[in-house]
């Protein structure tokens, strides 16, 4: 999480902060830790250890709202809120968190629990898929093409359910987040562009506005039609590769990570893609966001991912990743034989539809 300031005004030539209260009920939590986290970065700020079911943390605010999450010992998911001026106060339980049962607080907040609801049985079938994938066996064919029908439209519901939302709160940061979080790798840089054109200007003109407007730079920077950057990281073996060394063949450019579940359902698809054209003037260049090696070279023997991979092994701080502007995965960007970018994010059928026009 990123990009925290903390707002200071001086009165009476000393400087003092703003301080927020964010506090509540959590029942049946009594013992466990809840950590805060801010948006600059995945350490926690803070955390306290529940009492009588009861929390309460102290915030400096920032100078504009900032999205902040509580993380609950053994919860998956964290219960996102907003800052501001008033005390913000929630009511909830173990077995629902991080959806709340009451929340007291500015509308930012209140806006963000309409969002987590709204997503909430689409993170449980996300749950579902990803058990559902782990179990599919590697040349079970039948199985595989079943469940890239339910990947694909699992990602159609996820970008109606977030362009539904995106209506009906334009004012709301929980908006933005979604967009940023949710959509970025679900629609093309014209939707994601037009859907950040829909939000009141306050937003757009915010923090997590210019966020999203610096995504937009990115995808500019990597447009269709202009060449692609060229970059030299080391494969498995230490070897360095260079993009520029495949020229004369269109080369998918994959990022992905082996911890990356949603990379992981998608790796059939992009199999499925290169057993087909590979020898129809076709490859691929993995990129990978691992810092493991051991799990990364595990991930591309299970998942069977015989082409050219490389890796710097600093995680979201890949060089490659940086330089493409790519803040989730998976993402790919397809290069054609002169260096040129022709597509990208191709997922599902979409991929082979593609070679299949370019490759005739």
């Amino acid at each position: 999480m990123k990009y925290l300031f903390l707002w200071m005004i001086s009165i009476c030539l000393s400087a003092n902060l703003w301080a927020q209260q964010v506090s509540g009920t959590i029942k049946g939590a009594s013992g466990k830790t809840l950590y805060l986290f801010d948006d600059e970065d995945n350490l926690p700020d803070d955390s306290v250890v529940i009492k009588n079911d009861q929390f309460s943390f102290t915030l400096k605010n920032d100078k504009s709202p900032a999205v902040y999450a509580l993380i609950l010992q053994d919860v998956n998911y964290p219960m996102l809120f907003v800052s501001g001026k008033e005390p913000i106060t929630f009511t909830t339980a173990v077995a629902s968190f991080p959806m709340a049962e009451a929340v007291k607080g500015n509308e930012d907040t209140k806006a963000m629990q309409a969002y987590q609801k709204a997503f909430d049985p689409l993170i449980k079938q996300a749950i579902a898929l990803n058990a559902e994938a782990a179990g599919i066996q590697g040349d079970d064919e039948a199985a595989k093409g079943a469940f890239r029908k339910k990947a694909d439209t699992f990602s159609d519901a996820v970008v109606k359910t977030g362009k539904d939302f995106i209506k009906q709160h334009p004012g709301n940061i929980a908006s933005l987040w979604l967009l940023i979080n949710e959509l970025r790798t679900r629609v093309d840089p014209a939707e994601f562009e037009q859907l950040l054109g829909s939000m009141d200007k306050s937003m757009q003109q915010g923090k997590y506005g210019k966020m999203a407007g610096e995504y937009l730079k990115s995808t500019r920077a990597n447009a269709l039609g202009i060449a692609a950057g060229d970059f030299v990281q080391e494969d498995v073996n230490g070897k360095l590769v260079k993009l520029s060394s495949f020229r004369g063949k269109y080369v998918l450019v994959d990022f992905w990570a082996s911890w990356c579940g949603p990379c992981r359902q998608e790796n059939p698809n992009v199999v499925q893609a290169y057993n087909k054209f590979k020898d129809k003037n076709f490859t691929i260049l993995g990129v990978s966001l691992d810092e493991d090696k051991s799990r990364w070279l595990r991930a591309i023997d299970q998942d069977k991912l015989s082409w050219t991979h490389v890796s710097d092994l600093r995680g979201w701080g890949n060089e490659v990743a940086q330089q493409y502007g790519v803040q989730s995965i998976p993402a790919n960007f397809l290069v054609d034989p002169k260096g040129n970018i022709v597509a990208r994010n191709l997922r599902g059928k979409a991929l082979e539809e593609k070679l299949a026009q370019l490759l005739k």
